[in-house]
């Protein structure tokens, strides 16, 4: 029987029989390293030939460890051909490496540079889309060395475990970090954690209405695949860097010291490139805020809790409250993302100022006064029922958690306040409400029109479901023109300034506005919403024009409806998103009240609020919340508090 040795030649390819587990060959020029590739001489193993971690482990040619001895006749392998068996994909991953080393030694390098730049990157990337910049990562982060560190000291197994470990997380923080740049982009915040997930749908639904249902599906879709490939892949290619550092031990420890150095140096004489610091923990960073973000909602839940109990006019009886006030007919309208950009930004405010004092001048010669002033938002970009929840019940209710709690309970809303009294009656129009809308009860409201429940027969114009003007004129219809042994007071939302702001409505005569078919060609040759909502030029344009197309709908309704006896507030929700009111904009919108009666308007003089439509620059801004307790003193009620 002849004897077997590491020095026997091989069969070619077509002859190769199947050997699992076979050992590879040395390390020599024209040799392979255990996976069947060819190896160049001095060329370092590869990913998969990792040193081992004590002689214990298992060695063969060309690895690290006992040499190998010849194999005798007794300890030959008995190699005969695999017929009829299908090679795996590992064979044929193994049997293209010997066929093209060159092209296998690039995809290898490629894969582990990609992996690094992953990883970096994803240790790297800000929060925002505003430090989006390319200068942000050119720094070097405190994670990436310590980790390093951690998967040199560790054996094999620990170290795979650790690698994928800190690879999900990575991931993971890397789609918080996704998440908070569009909610800050749209929002003016960042994601929360315990309170967010709901508006995930919402932002679908709005995808659905502005883009379509196709693309709101794919977007979708997209965003799920994300959450799950994008921790997967950091998990790779954290496993990737962990193998290659352990497989050059030596030069990554001496590499790894250097850059401990280098960021401690850094750090402590504040060495910055491009403007930003070259030493940088920013992962970490991100994580402590999203931990100190989850843990202040937790406890703010409690503590809003009590807040909500205590009410200043909480068991004012209702025979006390707005006494100067009874027989006027009360609107309080909001107007979607009427905010304080429309009228001091450079790009929008020529527009919506002319239409603000075109509407002062018409109101005036029909005999209407009007004041106006600035409150500042609970809420920016979005999230209106917060605006109008806030503006309502004189709470601060920023978040959604608030939102829940507040309208769980009985504190008093403005609109309760006139309902509480039994001398008017209270209704709600409500174009954007399109499901069940339990708060109506919180809010006082004897009836609620949502979307469905005033006529419409026309087109979406977008996310609004009808223009402001046909709310307005079934608002007049149904409630506001009917004869009535009380007087009314309404909240009426106008949903035409929603974004994205395309196609925006026009106005018709009011005598045309019918059941609303009259604005089917209007909307089709409108601006399509796919090509402004990434355009911010293009956004601040249309939006600017959203504004004055709201604005002129409700003062021509009140020039043409109104009565002495009628009393109108509006005011804006929120501004718009930081595309158009533009970064680190204010949350600042205007506030209006108009009334022919003189005496409504005298009631409130020492507001020092600026007469007609458009608030001066430096007209008194106060929060949203301070709103409800300053008009029900203007108009009389006596305060009867109750205790959280």
């Amino acid at each position: 029987m002849p004897v077997f040795t590491r020095f026997r030649q091989s069969p070619t390819p077509a002859e190769e029989p199947y050997e699992p587990g076979g050992s590879g060959e040395t390390g020599e020029a024209g040799t392979t390293d255990g996976t069947g590739r060819p190896q160049e001489p001095g060329e370092p193993a590869g990913p998969d030939d990792v040193e081992p971690d004590d002689p214990g482990e298992a060695t063969g040619p060309g690895r690290a460890g006992k040499p190998a001895e010849p194999l005798g006749p007794e300890t030959a392998p008995q190699t005969k051909p695999y017929e009829g068996v299908v090679p795996t994909r590992l064979a044929h991953w193994r049997a293209w490496h010997t066929r093209r080393p060159l092209a296998a030694l690039v995809v290898r390098r490629t894969t582990t540079a990609l992996a690094a730049v992953v990883v970096l990157g994803a240790l790297l990337l800000p929060n925002t889309f505003v430090a989006l910049e390319p200068n942000r990562f050119a720094r070097i982060p405190a994670e990436a060395v310590i980790a390093a560190v951690l998967l040199l000291c560790l054996p094999r197994v620990p170290r795979l475990v650790a690698a994928a470990v800190f690879g999900t997380a990575l991931g993971a923080l890397t789609v918080l970090n996704l998440l908070d740049m569009g909610f800050t982009e749209y929002l003016g915040r960042g994601f929360n954690l315990v309170l967010d997930w709901g508006l995930l749908d919402d932002a679908q639904s709005y995808l659905a209405d502005s883009m379509g249902g196709a693309a709101a599906a794919w977007a979708a879709v997209g965003a799920a695949a994300l959450v799950v490939l994008l921790p997967a892949l950091m998990a790779l290619a954290a496993v990737r860097l962990g193998e290659l550092l352990a497989a050059h031990r030596d030069r990554a420890a001496r590499g790894a010291l250097m850059a401990a150095t280098v960021w401690m140096t850094c750090a402590a004489l504040g060495v910055q490139t491009f403007g930003v610091p070259v030493a940088t923990r920013s992962a970490s960073g991100a994580v402590q805020a999203q931990a100190h973000r989850v843990v202040d909602t937790l406890r703010d839940e409690a503590a809003f809790a009590d807040e909500a109990k205590a009410d200043r006019f909480g068991a004012t009886p209702g025979e006390q409250l707005v006494p100067d006030l009874r027989g006027k007919d009360m609107v309080f309208t909001f107007i979607e993302s009427y905010g304080r950009s429309a009228i001091e930004d450079p790009v929008m405010a020529p527009g919506v100022d002319r239409t603000l004092d075109a509407s002062t001048a018409a109101l005036a010669k029909a005999g209407f006064g009007a004041r106006s002033g600035w409150l500042t938002s609970a809420t920016y970009g979005g999230s209106s029922w917060l605006g109008h929840s806030t503006f309502l019940s004189g709470l601060w209710v920023d978040n959604q958690q608030r939102y829940r709690t507040v309208t769980a309970g009985d504190h008093l809303t403005l609109t309760k306040a006139f309902e509480k009294t039994g001398d008017w009656d209270t209704a709600g129009f409500m174009p954007g409400v399109q499901k069940a809308w339990p708060e109506s009860k919180w809010y006082g409201l004897d009836k609620v029109y949502d979307a469905f429940e005033m006529g419409y027969r026309g087109p979406k114009f977008s996310w609004s479901t009808m223009p402001d003007q046909y709310a307005l004129e079934a608002f007049q219809r149904l409630e506001h023109g009917r004869k009535r042994d009380r007087p009314l007071m309404a909240e009426v939302i106008l949903t035409s300034s929603h974004q994205p702001w395309a196609p925006i409505p026009e106005m018709v005569g009011w005598d045309e506005v019918g059941d609303g078919s009259v604005y089917d060609g209007i909307e089709a040759s409108g601006v399509k919403a796919s090509d402004v909502i990434a355009d911010s030029a293009r956004s601040k344009e249309e939006y600017g024009k959203s504004i004055q197309y709201s604005v002129t709908s409700l003062t021509q309704w009140l020039e043409r409806y109104g009565t002495d006896d009628t009393v109108l507030v509006f005011l804006g929700d929120h501004q718009p998103l930081a595309r158009v009111s533009g970064d680190g904009a204010s949350r600042d919108v205007p506030v209006s009240i108009v009334a022919k009666d003189p005496k409504v308007l005298d009631a409130i003089d020492d507001w020092n609020w600026t007469e007609g439509l458009k608030p001066a620059r430096d007209a008194p801004v106060w929060k949203m919340s301070s709103f409800r307790d300053r008009f029900l003193t203007a108009y009389g009620s006596t305060p009867h508090p109750t205790k959280g």
